[in-house]
Order: C-alpha cells, then sequence, then structure tokens
C-alpha cells in the first residue's frame, strides 16, 4: 500500500471555476487513490486577495475563460452572473472537522449554487442546507466563523495563492485546472516525487 498523501486543494464556493475542478477531479477519485493522493479542500476568500467586489457582474474574457474551461472538461454549468459573496458558506467548509460532513457540505454548496443557481450568501439559503445535512443552525450561521476564513486566507496567500483553484504540490502553488490526462500526469510526477522523498 502507497503512503497517503495529501495535496491541499485552495478554493471559494464564488469560483465557477472551482465547481468545474471539484467535478473533474471526482472523475479521477480513482487515480487518486491509485496513487495514494488524498485531496484536503480548503476553502479561502478570494476577493479578499484580489480585491474582486462582491456582486460585481462577473463578463467579458472573465465569463468567457471560465465557460471554455467548463466545456473543455466536459462540465456542465450554470454560470452565476456576479462575483457572489461566499465567505458564509466558505466558513462553515472549514469549520467541519468531520471528514464525511466536509465533503457533504461542500457537494450540497457546489449543487445548489452551480446546478440549482442559489445564492450561497442568501442566509435562508444556508439554513435550508444545514437542515439537509442535519448540521445545527446556529453553528452555521456563527458569525465567528468568518475569523477562521480570514486566518485561512491569510496562511494561503502567504504560501503563495493567488487564486483559485489552487493544488499546493509540495511548496509549489499549481493554479487552475486542465485536462484530465494532464492532472493525471502532474499528480502522478508529484506523487512519485514524494514517495521517494518518504523513503530516505
Amino acid at each position: 500500500m502507497q503512503p497517503s498523501i495529501t495535496v491541499p486543494v485552495y478554493y471559494d464556493f464564488a469560483s465557477t471555476l472551482c465547481y468545474v475542478t471539484h467535478r473533474a477531479m471526482q472523475r479521477l477519485a480513482a487515480d487518486l487513490d491509485v496513487l495514494g493522493i488524498r485531496l484536503f479542500w480548503r476553502a479561502i476568500d478570494l476577493a479578499r486577495i484580489t480585491g474582486w467586489e462582491r456582486g460585481a457582474p462577473v463578463d467579458g474574457a472573465r465569463r468567457d475563460k471560465a465557460l471554455r474551461i467548463a466545456r473543455e472538461l466536459r462540465v456542465p454549468v450554470r454560470m452565476p452572473p456576479v462575483w457572489q459573496d461566499s465567505r458564509r458558506a466558505n466558513a462553515v467548509a472549514l469549520s467541519l472537522a468531520d471528514a464525511d460532513k466536509e465533503a457533504a457540505w461542500r457537494e450540497r454548496v457546489w449543487t445548489a449554487v452551480y446546478d440549482e443557481g442559489c445564492d450561497p450568501g442568501d442566509d435562508a439559503a444556508l439554513a435550508g442546507w444545514a437542515d439537509d445535512l442535519a448540521l445545527e443552525r446556529a453553528s452555521v450561521m456563527d458569525p465567528a466563523l468568518l475569523q477562521s476564513l480570514e486566518r485561512e486566507t491569510r496562511r494561503a496567500r502567504e504560501a503563495g495563492v493567488t487564486g483559485v483553484p489552487t493544488f499546493m504540490l509540495g511548496a509549489w502553488p499549481m493554479g487552475g485546472i486542465q485536462d484530465d490526462d494532464t492532472m493525471r500526469a502532474l499528480l502522478s510526477r508529484f506523487a512519485r516525487k514524494a514517495q521517494g522523498a518518504s523513503l530516505h
């Protein structure tokens, strides 16, 4: 059995490219298991890093690029027209220590935003998603969670994260998502290097 290799993946629920990455990496789940790689999804507040305005239209080249990549990676998506305020949904994801609950929350929010057209900044939506997953509403709506998101965002920026999605391959922040074959090759190369280093 190969040693487990953890690859942090920084994301933001407001990012269409992160949704595309989430779906694309689901297709590679069996390959990741063979490689001994575990993706460790870490939500951050991308607007804090980039200075993008919450609620501002996402149009022009930015929109065209996201939709082009989604088509190339065969991921159907319903892209929101504006940069949504995803801070609360991101903060909840960070707060869930149980891996299964965190994965369920991530899946529920991705589906709600990009399949159902919901707004992650809507309090009623957040409460409903908490109910769907049997999470305590009070814990989901706790404003103190935003402090953890701020700290995580600051640490990500210090580690060299400038956009999302970003895969941390050791000390190298690899931004973006590629086609399945390229991602498989990149992660396979990283796994071989990491496994070799663990033997020394």
